[in-house]
């Protein structure tokens, strides 16, 4: 049954429920020209994803539209910013398509590598975009969400926004630049999140470089109306206020002392030894993810840290995303939470302690010179 985001701010400890989430999606009606839709108001060309049918989640022609049309406007003097939301009202995108994930790496084809191709890309000319890119985070926003989202330059969140990063329930990584963002949150607040795929309301994702101002749901539409006439440094002061408290600052102390450690298995160790029930909740949910994917998540945070840019962050994932797709726990994992339902994934090797040294390097292993992911340091946004 997929889980809704309601008001209120609840504990940011916990399991991410996204592949829940997406395991009720209902297939949409909506053709496939109509899927994202493009106009502009006055001054602001307003990008609307609409399947809401499917919590508004990417497909690949949805990307490659998405990133012609930002390149063009890029170009547009008519316009001055760009607006993205998300049709109806559970969220702005619950990420991409894991069904199809999950067949393409059944079949051995590479539909998932072209597509994560364009997404990364997408992302990387967001971040860069050379207008005011202003992404309402309303409702649900999870992993390719987070990448359409949390790369722009005004981010907004709401009482309704659950935010996350949920891979490692399915056997996958982190991607989207979302080691990057992740990477750079204070102290040991993303690998936290990484590890644990928790979703995070508005006071967290702002605490976590996720988002940058809250603008209560019901004001969004008048916010909207507002970017038609006038720049978004005039208009969101009108509408930006304190959002409801938070979990995560409150558990700073033993956040920041349990995953500085080395190892997730020290992680959890550390977590099952603070004698703070959250910390206890936090290690139970790590340890029903995939014990491949925390591994590989660690080593990807870290090694992102030291990167120094999105484009060199995205480059990596889009390695380890590829290489994901001969891992089985990517096939059980989405298996268990979408396909079939059962909630029990076989996870291979099923413990930590069984994953080496040797597989996690798999996935970081190169791709070959046609295959690797080259997105120059600099601008995206010249068509």
């Amino acid at each position: 049954m997929a889980v809704q985001a309601t008001p209120g701010n609840r504990p940011a400890v916990g399991a991410a429920r996204g592949a829940e989430i997406l395991a009720g999606v209902k297939t949409d009606d909506v053709q496939p020209e109509d899927t994202v839709l493009f106009h502009i108001d006055g001054r602001t060309g307003v990008v609307t994803l609409n399947r809401p049918r499917s919590l508004n989640a990417l497909t690949h022609p949805m990307v490659k539209r998405i990133d012609e049309t930002l390149a063009a406007w890029a170009a547009d003097p008519a316009v001055r910013q760009v607006l993205i939301r998300g049709a109806g009202e559970r969220g702005l995108c619950a990420g991409g398509d894991i069904r199809a994930i999950h067949d393409d790496a059944k079949a051995g084809t590479t539909a998932s590598a072209d597509f994560w191709r364009d997404e990364y890309r997408l992302n990387a000319r967001i971040a860069r975009y050379p207008k005011p890119y202003v992404a309402l985070m309303d409702g649900i926003v999870m992993g390719g969400g987070v990448g359409l989202s949390a790369h722009g330059g005004v981010r907004i969140v709401t009482e309704r926004s659950r935010v996350a990063m949920p891979e490692t329930g399915i056997g996958f990584v982190p991607d989207v630049g979302g080691t990057w963002l992740l990477g750079r949150a204070p102290g040991r607040l993303g690998t936290h999140l990484a590890l644990t795929g928790a979703a995070v309301g508005a006071a967290d994702a702002l605490l976590c470089g996720l988002a940058d101002h809250f603008v209560p749901a019901a004001r969004l539409p008048e916010l909207t109306a507002a970017l038609a006439t006038a720049p978004v440094h005039e208009v969101l002061p009108r509408y930006a206020a304190t959002p409801p408290p938070g979990e995560l600052a409150g558990g700073r102390p033993w956040i920041d002392r349990c995953y500085a450690a080395g190892t997730v298995e020290e992680i959890v160790e550390r977590l099952l030894g603070e004698g703070e029930p959250a910390a206890k909740e936090a290690a139970e949910t790590i340890l029903a993810k995939s014990p491949t994917a925390l591994k590989v998540t660690l080593a990807a945070l870290r090694r992102a840290e030291g990167l120094g840019s999105l484009e060199r962050a995205l480059a990596q994932e889009f390695r380890v995303s590829c290489n994901a797709l001969r891992s089985p726990d990517l096939v059980e994992g989405i298996r268990a939470q979408v396909v079939d339902k059962d909630r029990r994934p076989r996870w291979s090797p099923p413990a930590l302690a069984d994953v080496s040294d040797a597989d996690v390097e798999r996935f970081f292993a190169p791709l070959g010179e046609e295959r690797e992911l080259r997105l120059p340091d600099g601008d995206f946004n010249r068509g």
